[in-house]
């Protein structure tokens, strides 16, 4: 799991920040190489070592830097496979929002060998929901957040989403679906289009 996300924070710093900034976070965290295999396993005190250098060099807290990492592992143009995958959940975010206990099934089915935290939607009736999920390091939960924040988008959902206090260890998503066709979402089929 932390080789995935480690590669993931590396392409979102790279593509929105460029290299050089990359690379200064590379040595700000001391890292022996300068580029994650996604397949990996690395040890989580590389993964803080990491955060805590992007978040110095960008002069940004941890929950912004990690929320925009999440919204952009589904809205930028060339992650239209994660973004296919969170689609299958459903034809509405309600649909989508219900799906997200199986999501660490489904992404078993592509990859085998990932551990993706468990996580449990309780719908408290309303457009009311939370959402959650047991962090594989500090601040994992704000990743969630970009990444539901950018499907909500893309449903065409006007969505309130915000970190509660944890519970048993596991952080805690509010999520309040205000109107689920407040504008248009971006265009899904279940087929690609042929070449």
């Amino acid at each position: 799991m932390l080789g995935l996300f480690n590669r993931a924070l590396e392409n979102f710093l790279r593509q929105r920040h460029g290299p050089a900034l990359w690379q200064r976070v590379v040595q700000r965290a001391g890292l022996p190489f300068d580029s994650f295999e996604p397949l990996l396993d690395y040890d989580p005190a590389l993964t803080v070592a990491l955060i805590t250098a992007s978040c110095d060099e960008l002069g940004q807290t941890r929950e912004t830097v990690l929320e925009d990492m999440g919204t952009a592992l589904v809205s930028h143009h060339d992650r239209d496979g994660l973004r296919r995958l969170l689609r299958f959940g459903g034809v509405s975010f309600r649909d989508f929002l219900h799906s997200l206990e199986e999501l660490p099934d489904r992404a078993r089915l592509a990859l085998p060998h990932l551990d993706l935290p468990d996580l449990l939607l309780e719908d408290r009736a309303g457009g009311h929901f939370t959402l959650r999920a047991a962090p594989p390091f500090a601040g994992a939960g704000f990743v969630l957040i970009g990444l539901l924040r950018a499907m909500a988008d893309d449903y065409g959902a006007l969505v309130l989403l915000d970190m509660a206090p944890p519970v048993a260890g596991a952080d805690v998503i509010s999520i309040l679906v205000l109107d689920e066709s407040y504008a248009e979402g971006r265009r899904f089929d279940l087929a690609i289009a042929a070449p």
